[in-house]
């Protein structure tokens, strides 16, 4: 019997479907494997809370080495910073309006703040909301190394670093993102390579207005392990730390290092070849196709085929035949958008004995 149905069979009758639920010990290696491979290529690691939103996750991956950590946006940095994180990077091009000023500047008045730019007009909004403080807020220059997501050429970083010092800010360094690592298991290195690439580029770029960054940062879990190259201080892995069927598909983690999962239902069965989960786009997401599958039951070939906001339409395999009342572990595409779905974690371990809740502390902070 697959290990996370083992664990799931100790836990059913404790827990209410659907459920995330965090197998603590294989977490816990996946971090400490990440922090070893930090620390024998003299890389800081500082992981991307989006993808797990949780305080007491975020504190283990600090106290097994993580220098700090990394926010998707300006709500997830003020949970983490108010629960005592003092040093925060949001990788993302903030455009400073409204109320983020305001609270962008709380932040930098209480932590090491960090925040993306990309762009001229996002750094004056983001020195006007520091107001006569500006030397407070330090911003990492994006540069795209090939996702065509944001992010400048990496020769405008110089411009972009200069066009920051003009209004005060301080320029840390540079950063980027190989999110075309993900396309399949041939681009992971070859996306790394792009990464190291446009890093080193625009290392040169600042250097050509007299900065040299403290920080040149890369990402991704499907690409960290090829983010070896001397010009990288740091990496921002996110999903490592509880992986998924992408990333064992890439090749970029094990079925063993799938550290959560959601215990799913089967409530009908009235179609030949075909179950009925509680487990739909509510719970999951939509990333996926019928191709691909939405998710898959951890030890055997089945695939859930289709979903609908509370169902998860699921075709059985040959040999394989749940009954209605079976509770079977459901191993999501891509983690991230399973969490901000639920408020808190059933947390156990590989033999499923213990019993925890973890709340999902930044749930619902999207701004």
């Amino acid at each position: 019997m697959n290990r996370l149905q083992r664990a799931l069979d100790v836990l059913v009758e404790r827990v209410d479907t659907p459920a995330p639920i965090i197998l603590a010990d294989v977490m816990q290696d996946n971090i400490d494997r990440m922090q070893a491979f930090a620390a024998r290529n003299g890389l800081d690691v500082r992981p991307h809370v989006k993808t797990h939103k949780c305080v007491e996750i975020g504190r283990r991956q600090v106290k097994a080495g993580a220098v700090g950590i990394t926010a998707g946006n300006v709500g997830e940095a003020e949970v983490f910073a108010g629960a005592g994180f003092e040093d925060i990077f949001i990788a993302y091009p903030i455009w400073a309006a409204g109320t983020k000023g305001p609270r962008i500047r709380r932040l930098a008045e209480t932590t090491r703040l960090r925040v993306g730019v990309d762009n001229v007009a996002a750094i004056n909004v983001l020195a006007d909301a520091m107001g006569d403080e500006p030397e407070r807020l330090q911003v990492v220059i994006e540069v795209d190394c090939g996702a065509r997501r944001s992010g400048a050429p990496a020769e405008a970083a110089g411009d972009l670093a200069a066009a920051a010092r003009k209004r005060g800010l301080v320029t840390a360094g540079v950063f980027t993102y190989p999110g075309h690592g993900s396309a399949g298991p041939e681009a992971r290195k070859s996306a790394a390579q792009d990464q190291e690439a446009t890093l080193i580029a625009a290392v040169r770029s600042l250097s050509t207005v007299g900065i040299t960054p403290e920080v040149v940062s890369a990402g991704s879990t499907p690409t960290v392990e090829f983010a070896t190259n001397s010009v990288i201080t740091e990496i921002r892995p996110g999903e490592y730390v509880f992986n998924d069927l992408n990333n064992t598909r890439l090749g970029a983690c094990t079925e063993d290092q799938i550290a959560l999962f959601v215990a799913g239902t089967v409530v009908s069965d009235w179609v030949p070849g075909q179950v009925i989960l509680d487990v739909g786009t509510k719970v999951l997401g939509r990333e996926g196709s019928p191709e691909r599958g939405y998710g898959g039951i951890a030890g055997t070939t089945a695939l859930l085929s289709k979903l609908n906001e509370y169902h998860g339409f699921l075709p059985l395999p040959e040999g394989f035949r749940p009954s209605v009342g079976n509770v079977l572990p459901v191993v999501p595409n891509h983690v991230c958008p399973v969490v901000v779905n639920f408020e808190e974690y059933i947390v156990t371990d590989s033999t499923g004995t213990s019993l925890e809740r973890w709340p999902v502390d930044a749930r619902g902070f999207l701004n």
